[in-house]
């Protein structure tokens, strides 16, 4: 890829980002409605990347060789990187906000790989191996997202990673009996053998037991704990995209809450937070924004790779298409 400086201005295309959106209408409905509480400068970068990411994950889910399905993906992706992406709405989209942003290509291959391990059926022995799965899927959007917001500092990153990391291990804990039912299982296998439960009790027929739901309590227990380590960096964000991470991360929280509720039993039936629950809980990230915290933990072991080819600063900053330029926090202070 040539210079930063050496390229020419670029900008999203209006027609280009309404067909992403089109695509994330019909295949991702929750970040669709929920992207409308990102300021409008973030909101399209946003679809442009998860349009990529419905377009991976059909792409390798659907067809019968994941293998070459992310062959063909980082081909497209060698092409974005060049600047001279495939004549698609996604691509070209795609182009822009990693020349504007300078997203780094590392974490787009991780991504990948995530769907690669869920096609392929991985095996998750400990629990560092479900963490990097966690990594792949749901941290490199956290560093994309944290990117887009305009936010570059390795902190701040790596508390993105952090919530990340939780929210994926929340979706584990929540989907235990829909994930066994499709012959797959994100749990630890040596916390299930500490437990004694078997790989015939997380069969194609699975029901819930005391032992299945210990193990459940103890990855949502680690998640409570990672959440925790990522409050500090949400108010590092830009002042108009805290309040919508704030919101996820307590709404993503408060599903470990219902699961607890029903005695950690995800598999008879899957847990929901619901509609009331969910806008007292974003009225309380509108109305009560963290206060500012220090941010000293390292990187998790399993998310660090992510942020080593991120600079400190972009040689040239990423520009919004309209309203006023996102600040980094420590000019976004008053």
């Amino acid at each position: 890829m040539p210079p930063l400086d050496d390229l020419p201005a670029v900008s999203l295309n209006k027609e280009d980002v309404l067909a992403c959106r089109r695509a994330l209408a019909k295949g991702s409905k929750s970040f669709s409605a929920a992207s409308w509480f990102l300021p409008p400068e973030v909101r399209d970068p946003a679809a442009v990347f998860y349009a990529f990411c419905r377009v991976a994950d059909d792409l390798v889910d659907d067809g019968d060789d994941p293998d070459g399905a992310v062959q063909v993906l980082r081909d497209r992706l060698d092409q974005v990187f060049a600047m001279d992406p495939m004549d698609d709405p996604v691509d070209r989209s795609l182009a822009v906000i990693v020349r504007r942003y300078d997203l780094p290509r590392n974490v787009f291959d991780a991504l990948l790989d995530g769907f690669v391990w869920d096609a392929t059926d991985k095996a998750y022995e400990g629990i560092e191996d479900t963490l990097g799965y966690a990594a792949r899927v749901a941290s490199t959007v956290g560093v994309i997202m944290t990117l887009l917001m305009g936010e570059r500092d390795k902190h701040t990153l790596a508390r993105a990673c952090d919530l990340g990391v939780a929210m994926q291990l929340t979706n584990i804990a929540r989907d235990v009996g829909e994930d066994a039912r499709r012959g797959r299982v994100y749990l630890p296998q040596r916390w299930l053998d500490e437990a004694g439960v078997t790989p015939a009790d997380l069969g194609g027929a699975p029901s819930f037991s005391p032992e299945i739901g210990a193990v459940t309590k103890r990855l949502l227990d680690h998640a409570a704990h990672l959440y925790q380590r990522a409050e500090p960096g949400i108010p590092r964000l830009p002042r108009r995209c805290r309040a919508a991470i704030y919101a996820a991360r307590l709404i993503y929280a408060d599903i470990g809450r219902v699961i607890a509720s029903r005695h950690y039993d995800s598999i008879s039936g899957r847990a929901v937070t619901r509609l009331p629950r969910k806008l007292w809980l974003m009225a309380r990230a509108l109305l009560r924004p963290l206060p500012a915290a220090p941010v000293t933990d390292s990187p998790l072991e399993e998310t660090a790779f992510l942020l080593t080819q991120i600079s400190p600063a972009s040689p040239r900053r990423a520009l919004p298409d309209r309203g006023a330029p996102l600040t980094p926090h420590a000019s976004d202070e008053v």
